[in-house]
């Protein structure tokens, strides 16, 4: 399985693109909602009994440990965390608790959709096991819907061309009955949001039969091209042909989709390692100068969208992740924290110290894991940091009978 960006914006189908994807509820002068997309896609030996593709590429062995500890992954990045399990639930109340810190309101999920073929069911099972954490975070969530794995589906033999409609209603009915409802879900004028990767598969007036059977259509946004039917388009980093992709590319990349109402699109960097995994051709290289891409894209998406996607939380094998790492440490978040404290009319009282403190519990829990005393405290620990009672959980995390 592979997840393999369309970055190549389409300039022609962007000049008549006359929405956006933004809140008509809230201002871009306003606090943005920033919204981070996720991947819940990872499989490690330790929880789930094996490495997964996204950790190996066929190709890396996470089980052969260098000298300084880390494991050989498929990526030029190193989780701070090491690599984990998106299954693994301290994985997750960690990956939560840093969002929130952050200043982040929630994520958009990569989703492959319902069906058992290759590790979709793992990636459904992951997405809704993810789900209850950001609840219990207070935050919110969003899909962004793979049609790619219908197209699967179909070329692995499993459905028939003439299935695929109905598959894919019956996806869209499943979300609605599932996920739309929810409080939690994020909703625009009232309307579920839905993202899809593309789309790879169904085209055009296709969508509009997807949605007939709804109790409401969703808000609906593909990705750089504005399809038939849909309210908006999103961008991605545009890297295309393996090129190095200079400062100057993404700034014209960015303010056409903005001219064109395009929807808030912020992202730290590009670095695939598709190539030296043998998956195919690297996409290309965009560099993020020390965090400054981060940063100015950031700036730029809170001028022009009430709804801005981070690309991405962790997306390891593309190299475009903001989850601490050990080559960055907190950088990405602690550009959020300040881009957040800057904001009239929300306030927010996270601290740069605080976002070291999901990191902790993580790791604390992984050498106590066989110590039921510790794992109580750990209990306590975590439930006074989704609580936000900071300084109380760091009073738990740092004595001695816990270290």
């Amino acid at each position: 399985m592979n997840h393999l960006p369309l970055v190549v914006l389409c300039c022609m189908a962007l000049h008549s693109c006359g929405k956006s994807l933004v809140d008509p509820d809230i201002q871009p002068s306003a606090s943005p909602r920033i919204m981070v997309h996720y991947m819940p896609w990872y499989a490690s030996e330790p929880v789930s009994g094996a490495w997964g593709w996204h950790w190996t590429m066929n190709h890396f062995d996470p089980n052969t440990i260098a000298a300084d500890g880390r494991r050989e992954i498929a990526s030029h990045y190193y989780p701070l965390i090491g690599p984990y399990d998106s299954n693994d639930p301290h994985a997750l109340e960690c990956h939560v608790l840093l969002m929130k810190f952050a200043g982040i309101d929630g994520a958009i999920i990569d989703w492959y959709g319902i069906k058992d073929h290759r590790d979709y069911a793992a990636i459904h099972r992951n997405t809704n096991h993810l789900v209850a954490y950001i609840k219990k975070a207070g935050l919110s969530f969003a899909i962004c819907y793979e049609d790619q794995s219908v197209k699967h589906l179909v070329s692995d033999g499993v459905l028939g061309e003439n299935q695929a409609l109905s598959h894919g209603q019956e996806v869209l009915h499943w979300m609605q009955d599932h996920w739309f409802g929810a409080d939690e879900y994020a909703k625009i004028a009232g309307r579920p949001l839905l993202l899809v990767f593309g789309p790879q598969y169904f085209k055009g007036a296709a969508w509009k039969e997807l949605f007939s059977g709804l109790a409401q259509p969703p808000h609906f946004y593909t990705l750089n091209t504005l399809l038939e039917g849909a309210d908006g388009v999103f961008g991605w980093p545009p890297v295309h042909d393996g090129r190095v992709v200079p400062p100057a590319a993404w700034r014209t990349y960015l303010s056409q989709l903005y001219e064109k109402g395009g929807g808030g699109t912020v992202f730290p960097k590009f670095h695939d390692i598709y190539a030296e995994a043998g998956v195919r051709a690297s996409y290309g290289y965009l560099d993020d100068q020390e965090g400054a891409v981060f940063a100015e894209t950031l700036e730029r998406a809170g001028e022009r969208a009430s709804l801005i996607q981070l690309v991405t939380w962790n997306d390891y094998g593309e190299g475009t992740m903001i989850e601490p790492t050990a080559e960055f440490g907190y950088r990405y978040l602690e550009v959020l924290q300040s881009y957040r404290k800057k904001q009239a009319g929300k306030p927010f009282a996270y601290s740069a110290d605080d976002l070291r403190l999901p990191i902790a519990l993580y790791q604390l829990r992984q050498q106590a894991a066989a110590d039921g005393r510790v794992a109580t405290q750990l209990d306590r620990a975590a439930a006074l940091l989704f609580a936000s009672e900071n300084e109380a959980a760091r009073k738990i995390l740092l004595r001695d009978a816990i270290d």
